[in-house]
């Protein structure tokens, strides 16, 4: 079956945890609980009781009838017997419910360090892991996480359960019972081999379920390329591939699980057996030793012991589903952060002056953008960097703005090493607008409302208005209680950028980022944002990585990279008149967007 587990490899963030130390850190998701799982174990072990209690109840009522009981005498032990039934009956809703309780608590908590886990992780972590994998440990594994809770009270009735039946059989005989307990060994060690096989099997299948999660995650994300380009066939296919894998992984690890079991009722059928049949003999050659009615009640109490036997000595590899399925969300909670701060210092208020002083930044070995990159933005100074895709653009603001963590130098935010502020509170005084936003379902007022949640309607609105004097909003038609559908597909990519450029002047940063955010529109939709970017970058500290002309003319500096390098830097007009680089991107890039450009006269 090598190839079902094709795709399946742990991921680079996964560790192994020994079981004493997953079974530690499940513990401190118990320790709040404490107290109803103690109300758990005790209506437990006070459950447990009432099996045995039967079974003598009902050996005695055999008896009595043998020995010549009237109909009164049998009714009043079937009242007994039925009255202590409805009493278990009582007792096991009040196990399940608290039961319930405890197993919901632990998952709600063990969700939330989960979902605390995925916002810690910085946008490296999301380039390299695929969501849908990612969003399988936080729903599915931790949902399999509850059964760890599940199994350790379900052992606690098993046991209890195993003393109280092992002290009934010594009762009824002594020989018997030595008997029984001589086999008992067999049924432990019989479950423990299959701790090994159950333990991978279940990684396996929640790595599987993982790579389903990620491919429907990924279609539905990008049907509509599918559609346009008639791929439906080929995803469904490589869908069933992959849901046949799966198929595969689950399939196996049911036959293991399967296996446990029938070897075990094997082995207690095997002791049933002998214990019937020399039970029998003794009960006919000595009746006084054993009464019809003890035999009785000894088969019956050895049911009901090797069953919570066999389920206790099963434990151990039906255990490894939560453990495998803790060892993944424990892993993802562990992941070590590449974005690392060394300081705290709070950020009041910022000036936005900005300091490269000898970066170096690669997204990894093989791959360096920056080196002993220099750079010195003035507070309020307007920034446009251009350069031909690879150059080192994007990568600048996204060191800016901490989502990946560069490997050398020093990178000063008002004189202060940015790794030594506070990273809340820094991003709190910037603002971006990526050149595919992103919006959440909701409406337009509630998405540029995002990024600052207290803001009044009237503030909204507001922000809304900066923009090509609000008749934008006339466009839409609930105006700004517009829905606007799953990631924004509701509204065109210029509506879009809009509205994320009024949820950056909502924000009201200190340092503005811009990138390529006017890329992929058109030129009446451009005139909108523009208009807005003048009102935006007015006094405040602005990072623009554009391609388009009306953008660049307006910088204070326009810095022109290459291979991560500034190999050019001045206004639109000096950098024209020295016939560089920059002309070079003008001339193919730009120039085609002025008014009085004529191709025929090139």
């Amino acid at each position: 079956m090598g190839f079902v587990l094709d795709g399946l490899d742990a991921e680079a963030y996964d560790r192994h945890y020994s079981d004493g130390v997953l079974v530690r850190r499940i513990a401190a998701y118990f320790r709040p609980h404490i107290k109803t799982m103690v109300l758990v174990a005790v209506v437990t072990a006070l459950g447990s009781s009432f099996a045995p209690i039967s079974a003598v109840l009902i050996s005695r009522g055999i008896d009595d009838a043998t020995n010549g009981g009237d109909l009164l005498t049998v009714l009043i032990w079937a009242g007994i017997i039925t009255s202590l039934g409805l009493f278990g009956w009582v007792v096991n809703y009040i196990r399940q419910r608290y039961t319930a309780i405890a197993v919901g608590d632990v998952v709600l908590k063990v969700r939330e360090d989960s979902m605390d886990a995925v916002l810690a992780r910085d946008m490296s972590f999301y380039d390299q892991y695929a969501s849908g994998k990612v969003v399988s440990r936080v729903l599915s594994d931790t949902q399999d996480f509850s059964s760890v809770v599940t199994l350790t009270i379900e052992l606690l009735s098993q046991v209890m359960l195993v003393l109280v039946v092992t002290i009934s059989l010594f009762f009824v005989n002594p020989t018997l019972a030595w008997i029984t307990l001589a086999v008992s060994p067999l049924v432990i060690i019989a479950a423990l081999m299959f701790r090994r096989f159950a333990r991978a099997a279940t990684q396996q299948s929640q790595r599987a379920s993982a790579l389903v999660n990620s491919a429907v995650s990924e279609t539905v994300s990008g049907i509509g390329v599918a559609k346009s380009f008639r791929r439906e066939e080929q995803i469904y296919q490589e869908f069933l591939e992959t849901n046949t894998m799966q198929y595969g992984i689950k399939l196996r690890q049911s036959i293991i699980f399967g296996s446990i079991w029938p070897v075990l009722n094997i082995i207690s059928g095997l002791a049933l057996v002998l214990l019937v049949y020399f039970g029998g003999v003794i009960s006919i050659e000595n009746p006084a030793e054993l009464s019809p009615g003890d035999w009785y009640l000894f088969i019956q109490s050895v049911g009901l012991f090797f069953f919570p036997l066999t389920s206790i000595a099963s434990f151990w590899s039906q255990f490894q589903l939560g453990l495998a399925a803790s060892e993944r969300v424990f892993a993802l909670m562990d992941a070590e952060a590449k974005v690392v701060q060394t300081d705290n210092k709070p950020v009041s208020e910022m000036h936005g002056e900005v300091v490269f002083k000898d970066v170096r930044f690669a997204y990894n070995e093989e791959s360096v953008v920056l080196r002993n990159f220099n750079l010195h933005i003035k507070p309020g100074e307007k920034i446009a960097i251009v350069g031909h895709t690879g150059a080192g653009k994007s990568s600048l603001v996204k060191i800016l703005l901490r989502f990946y963590e560069f490997q050398g130098g020093q990178i000063l935010i008002d004189g202060q090493d940015i790794r030594a502020l506070d990273l809340a509170e820094y991003r709190m005084h910037t603002g971006l607008v990526p050149q595919v936003p992103f919006l959440f379902s909701g409406t337009v007022m509630e998405n540029i409302r995002y990024g600052r949640p207290e803001a009044s309607d009237d503030d909204v609105l507001k922000a809304a208005q900066s923009l090509d004097r609000g008749d934008w909003i006339n466009d839409l038609p609930d105006g700004l209680k517009t829905d606007v559908g799953e990631r924004g597909s509701r509204l065109s990519l210029g509506q879009r950028q809009l509205v994320a450029l009024a949820r950056v002047l909502l924000r009201n940063p200190s340092i503005f980022f811009l990138d390529e955010a006017t890329a992929s529109i058109d030129p009446f939709t451009e005139a909108q944002i523009q208009d807005g970017l003048d009102i935006v970058m007015q006094g405040r500290t602005s990072i623009v990585i554009a391609h388009r002309l009306s953008t660049v003319r307006t910088a204070d500096r326009i810095l022109v990279l290459k291979n991560g390098d500034i190999i050019e830097e001045g206004n639109h007009a000096a950098l024209l008149a020295h016939g560089g680089h920059y002309a070079e991107l003008y001339n193919t890039y730009f120039r085609h967007q002025t008014y009085d450009y004529r191709p025929w006269e090139n």
